[in-house]
């Protein structure tokens, strides 16, 4: 490892949705309250015909503002965080390493998932939903920035990019496709499901895992060095 590595700052960025839950809660939504036409859209979301921000934001918007505390309390009781989350979060805390969680999910079922988790504000990147219609409306305050092009809503690229690869080593964390573009710039992935795959398939360095706990045995396992 060069003293260049040696004097950079960690830092983690960790996707939301199947990642730190257990689901994709977006899917889940869908598939549970089924508003009329939603599937034709997720299927063109899927084979990337569209983008994701033109797709979420075509199925959220058939369905009514009035379901929000439904839709709520549906991902509250259904969508469950996985194992080690609060321990490792505590390890980052200890070793006085920045975590945000970077994610396509939408603040109004995301925030209160993460309340107990005690997240600051500022630290969590993620989609914004408008109830003040009759339907749903999502907003996009961290959108595509240049060089991304991908349409993708919330650009955890350009999240990324804030935290100069000169000044910080950039750590991922993501189980999908909306994940491999900040995995491409990353010094270090932790990959499961589709990201995983992708990260195979196109040689991307990337550490499988299950839980944080696996995580975490990586993070003390390697006393915090992670790239050299």
């Amino acid at each position: 490892m060069t003293d260049l590595n040696r004097r950079k700052k960690k830092v983690v960025f960790c996707d939301f949705d199947g990642t730190i839950t257990l689901s994709d809660n977006i899917v889940s939504i869908m598939r549970h309250f089924n508003p009329k036409g939603y599937e034709p859209i997720m299927k063109r979301v899927v084979s990337q015909q569209i983008s994701i921000r033109e797709g979420v934001g075509a199925m959220f918007a058939l369905m009514p503002s009035s379901q929000k505390q439904e839709i709520i309390d549906y991902v509250i009781s259904t969508a469950g965080i996985r194992d080690g989350f609060a321990p490792f979060l505590e390890y980052l805390k200890s070793e006085q390493i920045d975590f945000y969680v970077t994610s396509g999910g939408i603040d109004f079922f995301l925030n209160p998932l993460l309340e107990p988790f005690h997240i600051a504000e500022d630290h969590i990147f993620c989609n914004s939903a408008d109830f003040s219609g009759q339907n749903i409306q999502i907003t996009w305050p961290h959108s595509c920035k240049s060089p991304c092009e991908n349409d993708c809503g919330m650009c955890k690229v350009t999240v990324i990019r804030r935290f100069p690869e000169e000044e910080y080593e950039r750590i991922l964390i993501g189980d999908s496709l909306t994940d491999f573009e900040g995995a491409k710039i990353a010094d270090h992935v932790f990959s499961r499901s589709h990201l995983t795959t992708k990260c195979a398939e196109l040689g991307v360095d990337h550490t499988p895992f299950e839980t944080f706990f696996d995580i975490l045995e990586h993070f003390k396992s390697n006393q915090g060095v992670l790239h050299s």
